[in-house]
């Protein structure tokens, strides 16, 4: 860590970094898989391709005999029932609720940058109370292109008045990362995620690994102390 590194603002991924997303995504999985006649699914078993998207949880789930146009309908059947019931389940990760009012509590900035698309991100934030906290909530769709691009990195950098020199980026996937890294934030990996089994965070190039909230708010009290 560079002695004159000066952090203004933290950035989050979203889902499997902020908040524990899984259990109702997984259910409005399940409930589509079963609506279609299909064998629903073991949560660990899908929960590690929540980061890479909906779509990535279905062929996850389904055979290979599956088509192509069926995979779409479940897609559209699963994404329609999420975004009514977006926030049943979905829980803060244990310390996370401390760890963000002690990045205000510090006089930092804080904000989202997820892959999630704007409708179901934003209603999320809302069932959360944290859209009035947020300094910015950048979605998959808020730019032409989604991490790991550089354009929402800047386009969160723009939205809270910061430098992305000052900013730190946590997120539970590779492409988080290299987001980060592609805009010249420090970066951590967020290993309390959804991470797959043959994952090696240590070797995504994250400035540290952080196995909790709690780790991330050390890891600030340290930098700022320096």
């Amino acid at each position: 860590m560079s002695a004159n590194f000066k952090l203004s603002c933290v950035l989050f991924d979203l889902d499997g970094t902020l908040v524990d997303t899984a259990p109702d995504l997984i259910a409005c999985l399940n409930h589509t898989l079963a609506a279609y006649g299909l064998n629903t699914v073991n949560a660990e078993l899908v929960k590690p391709f929540i980061s890479f998207g909906a779509l990535a949880m279905i062929n996850a789930s389904v055979e290979q005999s599956v088509s192509e146009s069926q995979r779409t309908e479940l897609l559209e059947t699963m994404l329609n029932r999420y975004e009514n019931n977006i926030a049943e389940h979905t829980v803060f990760f244990t310390g996370m609720v401390e760890t963000l009012a002690h990045i205000e509590q510090l006089g930092l900035k804080w904000g989202v940058v997820t892959n999630k698309r704007k409708r179901f991100t934003d209603p999320l934030m809302d069932a959360l109370n944290l859209t009035h906290r947020a300094a910015c909530i950048i979605s998959g769709d808020s730019t032409a292109n989604p991490k790991p691009h550089p354009e929402p990195m800047l386009a969160a950098c723009q939205q809270a008045g910061v430098n992305p020199r000052e900013c730190v980026y946590i997120g539970d996937a590779s492409h988080d990362i290299t987001a980060g890294k592609n805009v010249d934030m420090k970066t951590l990996a967020a290993v309390y995620g959804y991470i797959k089994v043959n994952d090696n965070p240590e070797t995504w190039g994250a400035d540290a690994l952080i196995d909790s909230p709690e780790q991330l708010t050390t890891w600030i009290n340290t930098v700022l102390c320096h």
